[in-house]
């Protein structure tokens, strides 16, 4: 009602800088401000502002006040006041500040307080504009005094917070207030007309007409030529505007994601997000892999010894057989230069630097060094991939520990979240579906309350959480030994699986031997986490975003501990001594088991997708008779995809063409699981938001799965010997060296570049040129991380201030009454004596 004076202290805050109707400046100082303003004009007549001060003074004066009047924008007054007289009982019951009825002198400090003017009609908040307009301009160019105007075109100020205006005043009003947005620049315009607490249509209006006025004027003053210039101009404009809204419509998987958030909410569609930016780093990936790697050499094939065998179908799971003598593993690619021939026929051939070709033929035609572009393509990529991670995750750290409260996001979902230019009706649909589950995560979180466990029942919970955590580290464990001991067999018995491959007595089965380590290890990791779910489930923890992180850290601690044992594997067993099993080139064998763990990654998910969901779903429909459906495991599936990155990223040095097979693979991985997730799950029966979700997300990519990848691929480079017979790095002892070779080549030719090979030998050759690089990335999180702490207790000091603001103004009220009361008392009991006398 329109005597409530409460305050609210845990009113929601919106962000500083957005300009509102009840700024004191435009809203309370319009009066006064003009009245300044015609009395610091040296040359302004006595009357005018004698006129002002008169107006001013009778609408200070009259009784329209009181804060009756002003809480009720738009209504009729004797009605308005028939209303306060009958519910002024009630109002003065409910609000804690009233004890009885306010004075007057009380009332009329309330009506000029900010909060009593929100209220206003239409025709008040015209006018304020109106001024804010005119100070906008008087900022751009001089304005004439008052005295230099006529009266009847002078602004008039008799109405301004007025309640009733008439309709010729108001539409007088919105004449002048689209007159100056007329002369406003269009940003200025724009910036003004969005701050108007006006509904859309009239917004719309007052823009409509302030460009015809705006087009008329120019029509009047603009020559021909300059007209066809401006049309031309705005024409470029328009068309500009709509090639980027066009560019907008082809984000990737725009309609699904937001169809996703809208049903599911912002927990699953974390994942979809997780996976399109892992697409985003693989297509990045083989972009430069195959620009400088592959292309070059599928231009120009070695001459192969051996023949290639039948295509048989098994290699596609394999990746053995008729695929090991391509561009997609390291033994394909050769050690020498690429260069083009010296004939004249246009013949092209590929000869090396010992084939003894002339040098002066050789410097008349590009070279192209396949080792060293092996070797720095590697490099270079991870560097690169390095950087944009490092810059994702400072990014999402400031985007998400910024501080928002609930109360604050609730109001700015309530108020702004709606976008008017959204007309179709399945749009309409969707977005109203997403703002819905919005408003349930914010509801959820505000309505959340800590439960007060008592000491018993705490030791309780205690308990089941070290038994739950004990039996999920048990079972790590025995599926880690049993994946190390699987592969200590494997390699014992690979000599003879290597044989007996070649041999003719049974080849498809000999080669779908090879598949027994990765099927096992995609085994485990499909059935373990059912365990930690089930660990979870008697955990039965209150918060789901809390249960969803303890999932993350399990699943974590098992993925971690399978490529530890595998990386041991491949680069301990398998490449330190790869002679004593008789394998020729030990880095193509190390691409094909890549390739075989992440194909049998990718089949074991569908199959987690078909039994794990659809027809568990109709087991609950037809069988149980159940609506019930299974929820989205987003831990389990998230860190599926940072397993199957890693694995990426660790066989890029030897499957060059293993991003490839990672982009397909999360290509079919979004639709299938989008279609799984539409039509087998259901949303969350606990609603929560999850705003820190994809910055965990991040930091588990960078800090455990690409830094793992690196440190294996740079131990590769650096320490181990690579294979004599195969491959860009044969007859070296590193593949680092590569590099180094070169430098001493360029020296060697041209002794000006010694400055290249010391700098080749301090930043490139000493290894404390990484920790160097990694101790700065380290050190732009930590002081990103700070700033943004910095400011998280900068916004907490800001609201305490605010609150104490709430408090001030509550105190000096009561205050005020309090004195009011104490001087009107001495009256009353004078006036009471004269009457008894």
């Amino acid at each position: 009602m329109a005597r409530n004076v409460a305050f609210d202290q845990n009113h929601p805050l919106m962000e500083a800088g957005l300009e509102s109707p009840i700024d004191e400046e435009g809203v309370h100082d319009s009066f006064s401000q003009l009245i300044a303003e015609q009395s610091q004009n040296g040359g302004a007549s006595d009357s005018d502002a004698f006129e002002l001060q008169e107006l001013q003074r009778q609408l200070n004066e009259e009784e329209r006040d009181n804060v009756a009047f002003l809480s009720g924008p738009g209504r009729d007054f004797q009605g308005r006041r028939q209303r306060d007289a009958k519910c002024e009982d009630a109002d003065t019951q409910a609000d804690p500040l009233i004890g009885e009825r306010w004075s007057s002198a009380t009332l009329k400090i309330l009506s000029s307080m900010p909060s009593r003017t929100i209220g206003r009609n239409r025709g008040a908040i015209i006018s304020q504009y109106y001024n804010r307009t005119m100070q906008l301009r008087r900022r751009r160019q001089s304005r004439p005094a008052i005295r230099d105007f006529s009266h009847s075109a002078r602004p008039s100020i008799r109405g301004y917070g007025i309640e009733t205006d008439s309709a010729d005043a108001e539409v007088s009003k919105r004449d002048r207030l689209v007159n100056n947005l007329q002369n406003l620049s269009v940003s200025d315009r724009i910036r003004m007309l969005r701050a108007m607490p006006l509904n859309v249509s009239e917004k719309g209006e007052l823009r409509s007409l302030a460009l015809q006025k705006e087009k008329r004027t120019l029509s009047r003053r603009i020559p021909c030529c300059s007209q066809l210039k401006y049309y031309i101009i705005n024409g470029a404009r328009q068309g500009w505007y709509s090639w980027l809204s066009f560019l907008h419509s082809l984000h990737l998987w725009q309609v699904p994601l937001k169809r996703v958030s809208g049903r599911f909410g912002s927990g699953v569609l974390s994942y979809f997000l997780f996976l399109k930016t892992l697409l985003f780093f693989n297509v990045f990936l083989f972009l430069v892999t195959g620009a400088f790697m592959v292309l070059p050499q599928a231009l120009h094939p070695p001459e192969s010894s051996v023949g290639r065998p039948y295509f048989t179908g098994l290699e596609l799971l394999t990746g053995a057989g008729y695929f090991s003598d391509t561009v997609m593993y390291y033994g394909y690619y050769c050690n020498y230069t690429l260069r083009k021939s010296c004939r004249d026929d246009g013949g092209v051939h590929d000869v090396s630097l010992s084939n003894g070709t002339m040098p002066d033929c050789v410097s008349k035609h590009l070279s192209y060094n396949m080792p060293l572009a092996y070797f720095f393509t590697i490099g270079v990529s991870s560097f690169l991939t390095c950087i944009i991670l490092v810059y994702s995750m400072s990014k999402s750290f400031g985007q998400s520990f910024r501080i928002d409260k609930s109360h604050s996001i609730l109001a700015i979902k309530t108020f702004c979240s709606w976008d008017f230019k959204v007309i179709k009706k399945s749009s309409v649909k969707l977005m109203s579906e997403n703002i819905c589950t919005q408003f349930k995560e914010l509801l959820a979180e505000v309505s959340h309350k800590q439960v007060k466990n008592t000491r018993c029942q705490r030791l309780w919970r205690l308990m089941v959480h070290g038994l739950a955590w004990a039996i999920c580290v048990a079972s790590t464990t025995a599926c880690v030994l049993a994946i190390f001991f699987c592969s200590s067999h494997m390699h014992q018995n690979l000599q003879f699986f290597l044989r007996s491959r070649v041999s003719v007595t049974n080849p498809l089965l000999n080669e779908a031997s090879l598949l027994a380590l990765p099927v096992l290890v995609s085994l485990i990791n499909l059935l373990l986490p059912g365990l930690f779910n089930l660990a979870a489930w008697m955990e039965d923890y209150e918060s789901p975003s809390v249960r969803t992180y303890v999932s993350i850290g399990r699943n974590l601690m098992l993925k971690v501990s399978v490529l530890g044992v595998l990386c041991y594997h491949w680069l301990g067993r398998v490449a330190a001594d790869p002679m004593t099993i008789d394998l020729k080139c030990w880095e193509t064998f190390v691409g094909q088991e890549l390739y075989r763990f992440l194909l049998m990654d990718f089949i074991f998910t569908i199959l987690d997708t078909l039994f794990g969901e659809f027809l568990w779903r109709l087991f609950s429909e037809k069988v149980l008779k159940r609506r019930r459906k299974p929820v989205f495991d987003i831990a389990r599936n998230v860190l599926e995809l940072i397993y199957g990155q890693t694995l990426a990223w660790l066989g890029v040095l030897f499957t060059p063409v293993l991003p490839a097979v990672q982009i397909l693979k999360l290509l079919l991985l979004f639709y299938i699981k989008m279609s799984s997730v539409m039509m087998n799950c259901q949303a969350p029966r606990k609603p929560y938001r999850v705003s820190q979700m994809t910055t965990v997300f991040i930091t588990l990519l960078c800090f455990p799965s690409f830094l793992g990848a690196s440190v294996c691929v740079t131990y590769t480079m650096w320490s181990i010997t690579p294979s004599s017979s195969c491959g860009p790095f044969r007859e070296l002892k590193t593949m680092f060296q590569a590099g180094k070779r070169w430098v001493e080549e360029l020296e060697k030719d041209n002794p000006n570049l010694s400055v290249l090979a010391r700098a080749h030998s301090y930043l490139v050759e000493n290894p404390f040129f990484l920790f160097v690089g990694a101790g700065i990335f380290l050190i732009v999180i930590y002081f990103h991380s700070q700033v943004v702490d910095g400011q998280r207790k900068i916004i907490g000091l800001l609201q305490e201030q605010i609150e104490n603001e709430g408090d001030d103004k509550k105190f000096l009220i009561t205050r005020l009454q309090t004195i009011h009361e104490q001087k009107r008392t001495p009256a009353r009991r004078l006036a009471s004596q004269n009457s008894n006398c």
